[in-house]
């Protein structure tokens, strides 16, 4: 019989933020994202639950962004619980103080095996693993087939999508291809967190993530989905998110879902497929999902409506044409009008993103973006400053633009701006980006339209939230 080893997954002690790889935001100055799931870390647990040769293995996961007093419950937890590994989500907008988990982790438990992953690591790892002696691997790309070699202890030059010390030289072992079928993977760990912390901001309801494909051929400017997951859209079969959403139902009580993808209804016939699987299922669920401005036609939105969709959101990024065709986006201010008219005409509620600051933006192409906004007059909106992760297109740019301003620092990513444009500051973008924001949500139109909708003490609570931080942004 094999011996048990423990291992802990966690997301280090930091400001809350979303940590999937292709978006790394903080949510704190955010207005209407919500703490998500830890879904990296749930596939990774669920996977490690898999492995029985040569040993299997007990997983424990901790979001320490969450706790309270979260650095003393971390070395509670390593003392406490003792793992064999620790694998530690590291992001680029808080790396250095990410990092710092393994130097506490191998001062309390000296024989355990570190573990990083992240998209940072896409651009940057055998540095990091030289400057950082407590790091021993990192996992490079698409984590779970690495993750689950290591745990069979194969040997580690053998391995595709690792950096490992062989003594002092830290070797990196080349790419792992992408996973072809993800329907092989496990469901996520859920039985490993409180998914009762996970609820929708309108109405508090719990709600939980369905990883429905990977990958993105669009590479937009700004964007790490084509570098994280790759050019080719790897779909999972309807039958199988099926299967998940019905253990979610049945097992955890759950009803509520965001379809994460990089494009939901990028491939027309498997969304109708999906959309009328669900609704012969008899699933009585409610559930959101993302969208292009060029991927949606009446047929598409009325059937995603009847299976239980009841918002979308879609990366309009900018109100000028000229900013569009700048950053590779290719879609049309006309076709993203026509979008939001059809989903409105479904009766689904839309959330656009905007981001501010590109480094072709001035105050004129700015002030087309807050106006679109404004006449799209979605439901929901959220304006990002542009920020330059490392491993985007964008991050190159302004490396090579001088526009970076000797910085590498991106703990207010999406909301304080650290670069200029050619034209402005980045105070004035700064400025400019919560312009945007008050203007489009203190509207007399927009509060009256909200508050008429609104249905439950719940939602009119986290509106009244929302409300505030907005009025008390400086």
């Amino acid at each position: 019989m094999s011996e048990k080893k423990k291992i802990m997954f966690i997301y280090p002690p930091s400001p809350v933020m979303n940590r999937e790889d292709r978006c790394q935001q903080p949510t704190k100055d955010l207005l209407v994202i919500p703490p998500l799931p830890p879904m990296d870390l749930m596939y990774m647990a669920a996977v490690a639950e898999e492995v029985n040769e040569p040993y299997y293995y007990i997983p424990k996961i901790v979001d320490y962004s969450l706790i309270k007093e979260a650095q003393e419950q971390l070395e509670k937890d390593l003392i406490e619980f003792n793992p064999d590994y620790l694998v530690a989500n590291i992001a680029s907008t808080t790396l250095e103080n990410d990092l710092s988990v393994f130097d506490v982790a191998k001062k309390l438990c000296p024989n355990i095996i570190t573990i990083a992953k992240g998209a940072h690591f896409l651009t940057s790892n055998t540095d990091v693993l030289y400057k950082h002696k407590s790091l021993d691997l990192i996992i490079v790309g698409e984590v779970e087939e690495t993750l689950k070699e290591i745990l069979q202890e194969k040997d580690y030059n053998k391995i595709k999508g690792l950096c490992y010390r062989d003594g002092f030289i830290a070797k990196y072992t080349g790419k792992r291809p992408f996973i072809t079928n993800l329907d092989k993977l496990p469901f996520p760990a859920r039985h490993l967190v409180n998914n009762d912390l996970f609820r929708r901001p309108d109405n508090n309801k719990v709600q939980t993530i369905i990883k429905v494909s990977r990958g993105c051929p669009h590479h937009c400017f700004f964007c790490l989905a084509t570098p994280v997951s790759g050019a080719k859209i790897r779909l999972r079969s309807p039958e199988n998110i099926i299967e998940e959403i019905k253990e979610c139902v049945e097992t955890y009580k759950i009803k509520n879902f965001l379809f994460w993808s990089d494009i939901f209804n990028a491939d027309r016939e498997w969304t109708l497929d999906l959309c009328q699987k669900i609704i012969d299922s008899g699933l009585k669920i409610t559930w959101s999902a993302n969208s292009r401005a060029d991927t949606v036609d009446e047929e598409m939105s009325e059937l995603m409506y009847e299976a239980g969709c009841r918002l979308v959101s879609i990366g309009v990024e900018s109100g000028s044409q000229y900013i569009l065709n700048k950053i590779g986006k290719k879609i049309t201010i006309n076709e993203i009008r026509n979008t939001v008219k059809i989903f409105k005409a479904a009766k689904i509620k839309i959330y656009n993103y905007f981001v501010i600051g590109l480094p072709w933006d001035n105050e004129e192409t700015i002030e087309e973006t807050i106006d679109f906004a404004i006449r799209l007059n979605s439901d929901y909106v959220s304006f990002y400053t542009a920020t330059p992760l490392p491993g985007t297109r964008f991050y190159k740019f302004a490396k090579e633009n001088n526009i970076l301003l000797n910085t590498d620092s991106f703990e207010e990513a999406y909301y304080s701006p650290v670069v200029n444009t050619m034209c402005l500051t980045k105070e004035r973008v700064f400025e400019l980006h919560k312009q945007a924001i008050k203007r489009f949500y203190l509207r007399p139109g927009y509060i009256l339209k909200t508050l008429i909708g609104i249905r439950s003490f719940a939602e009119l609570k986290n509106y009244l939230k929302a409300g505030f931080k907005v009025l008390l942004r400086k």
